[in-house]
């Protein structure tokens, strides 16, 4: 009989080797996290210091670049400093720290692209209306609303998750600490627990999902009905390119956490989880924030105020 243990580290076995090809990967994923960092944080900055984006929309952008840095940081520098020096252990208490800032950032994503799908759709669909339906209370409540609902679902898988007695091999196959990766270590019955992730999972990100699909529908039936083909074009850029961003987190994410048991892969997981936390946080100033006019107008002034200040 293998007894539980409840006060072992656990071993996180990393995402690579140290072949010189595994190298090159380690130094190209640095590469991008700190690519996503000050993309991420210059979008927050812009949004905070320019008067011409204190709208709804950046004010929701400024919280999904808040939500991608922390998402970066709560997984990839513990990977890091574990490929580095060889430390890979990783307390209990500190792999739940790491599940609830993923699950609070990573859920509060989803409902948070929920509710700028809903201000493209009142922005295209009811122009004379957005500033009463998109009204600043409107928008603080949908951001808190994300924030809240995401540290909810993190708090009670990460409860949950611990309160498991874990058999004598501690070690995870993964980059970081994932719920679905840890029950695999756990030694008694988890399908009850496995049933209320799935149930999660329906919540978090399938109505959510849905929202942003029902959204996305009604601005391009409304894009269609445009006389201008200009202003066509670039509306079903903005929307594509929206949803390639969305598909890429709903998918790599519903691959994660609703596939059944029986078909996971630790190396399949490790290989989706590394596009939707290190790869998706750098394409989202790309593709929501720094192609637009606006944001790209705010940076200028910003620039030319660094070099002002720096002639002086």
């Amino acid at each position: 009989m293998v007894h539980g243990n409840t006060t072992s580290d656990f071993i996180l076995l990393g995402l690579f080797d140290h072949t010189t090809a595994h190298q090159f990967l380690f130094g190209v994923v640095l590469a991008v996290v700190f690519t996503s960092i000050i993309g991420n944080g210059l979008i927050v900055l812009l949004t905070h210091q320019d008067s011409q984006l204190h709208k709804p929309m950046y004010f929701l952008l400024s919280q999904l670049s808040l939500m991608d840095i922390l998402l970066v940081c709560t997984t990839v520098p513990k990977m890091a400093h574990g490929y580095l020096t060889g430390e890979k252990s990783i307390s209990q208490a500190g792999c739940g720290l790491q599940i609830f800032f993923f699950l609070t950032v990573g859920g509060g994503e989803c409902f948070l692209l929920a509710a700028m799908s809903y201000d493209r759709y009142v922005a295209v669909c009811h122009p004379l209306r957005y500033a009463t339906l998109m009204s600043w209370q409107m928008c603080l409540t949908m951001a808190l609303g994300s924030w809240l609902l995401g540290a909810s679902d993190g708090v009670m898988q990460a409860a949950v998750t611990l309160s498991f007695q874990f058999c004598s091999r501690l070690e995870i196959d993964h980059f970081f600490c994932e719920a679905p990766t840890l029950v695999h270590l756990a030694c008694g019955d988890t399908s009850a627990f496995e049933y209320f992730m799935y149930i999660c999972c329906v919540l978090m990100l399938l109505i959510p999902l849905s929202l942003i699909l029902t959204s996305y529908s009604l601005i391009l039936a409304a894009v269609l009905r445009m006389r201008s083909t200009e202003a066509r074009e670039k509306a079903f850029a903005t929307c594509s390119s929206h949803l390639a961003v969305v598909s890429l987190i709903y998918g790599a994410a519903i691959f994660v956490y609703m596939r059944p048991t029986s078909y996971r892969s630790a190396n399949h997981d490790k290989v989706v989880s590394v596009f939707y936390t290190i790869l998706t946080p750098m394409m989202n100033p790309l593709i929501y924030s720094l192609r637009n006019k606006e944001v790209k107008e705010a940076l200028r002034k910003c620039l030319r105020q660094c070099g002002a200040l720096k002639s002086d």
